[in-house]
């Protein structure tokens, strides 16, 4: 069984697509195992976005996704990194394939929607920074 994380970001939260994207999991038969409602501070979201740093982005990354509350959950399934990555879609919405949660709730490159783990050391790292280290 893999664990993952998804985190839906400040604009799909604010617009109250939270509990559809929700859905979306549970139809696709994701195991919730945590979930929490939360703001990055601006320490937490640099190590969360560290891979990125020095890039001539990070500084807005961070500003973008401490902007407002974002919903994180490990999810919980068979091969579940890479279906989740396939239920996400495209990272630019424009390209995103239709029926996946950024291609329906996705304005932007940035403003995609949600974030997944690319990798089961990715969702490792990603779950402790959000849910604390085991």
């Amino acid at each position: 069984m893999d664990r993952t994380f998804l985190m839906i970001k400040p604009e799909a939260v604010a617009a109250g697509h939270q509990g559809r994207i929700i859905d979306m999991l549970l139809a696709n038969r994701f195991r919730i195992r945590r979930m929490k409602q939360f703001r990055f501070d601006a320490g937490t979201a640099g190590e969360f976005y560290g891979v990125h740093r020095g890039k001539p982005f990070f500084e807005a990354l961070v500003a973008y996704i401490t902007s407002g509350e974002v919903v994180g959950m490990e999810l919980e399934k068979e091969e579940g990194v890479a279906l989740l990555r396939e239920l996400v879609g495209a990272t630019d919405p424009a390209s995103a394939r239709p029926g996946t949660i950024r291609y329906m709730y996705g304005t932007s490159l940035q403003a995609n929607a949600v974030h997944a783990s690319d990798s089961r050391s990715s969702a490792e790292k990603e779950l402790a920074i959000v849910f604390g280290r085991e």
